[in-house]
């Protein structure tokens, strides 16, 4: 048991990385060739990006496992991943949930500065009070719809497992 938690905080340690680096690289390339508009619209994809995989996270840790049985029996779609999720509920939540989730909160903070230093030289307007207006909005759409999404995520767990069974079956017969 011990070597298998030590195994996935290595893992989630990388993944993390590896993920942030890409993440993050990409939207700061992309963002310096881009208006404040677009500034903004990749900071609110990170942000939704964030709370779809919290939404997700939380799904698989209050899914019915028996009802995927009987769909695995019926032959749905997606239903046998949809039980592989649930079986790892706890390792797909923390992936979900604290690695997606904590990078795109990190990404979308450093999105944040730079929508915050172009509003403050656009503007003429102090940085301080800029970075503390951008930063407490994104932090609150954050906060408050991952606390929306954690609702319907529990009221809907089993939909929403099937929905992300459905698209990994879809991407394991592309291969």
């Amino acid at each position: 048991m011990k070597k298998r938690f030590d195994s996935w905080i290595i893992k989630a340690f990388l993944l993390t990385f590896f993920i942030t680096l890409i993440v993050s690289g990409v939207s700061n390339t992309i963002s310096n060739y881009c208006n404040f508009y677009v500034l903004l619209i990749i900071t609110i994809v990170i942000i939704l990006v964030g709370i779809i995989f919290d939404i997700i996270g939380t799904s698989v840790l209050t899914a019915n496992e028996s009802s995927f049985h009987a769909m695995a029996s019926n032959k749905v779609k997606g239903s046998k991943e949809g039980i592989k999720l649930i079986k790892n509920s706890s390792n797909i939540a923390s992936f979900c949930n604290d690695v997606i989730g904590d990078i795109c909160g990190i990404v979308s903070g450093s999105m944040g500065a730079m929508i915050s230093i172009y509003l403050a030289n656009s503007l003429n307007i102090n940085i301080t009070i800029t970075a503390l207006i951008v930063s407490s909005i994104i932090s609150s759409l954050t906060v408050g719809f991952k606390a929306l999404g954690k609702r319907y995520a529990t009221k809907n767990s089993d939909k929403i497992v099937s929905i992300v069974g459905k698209i990994l079956n879809t991407f394991k017969r592309g291969k």
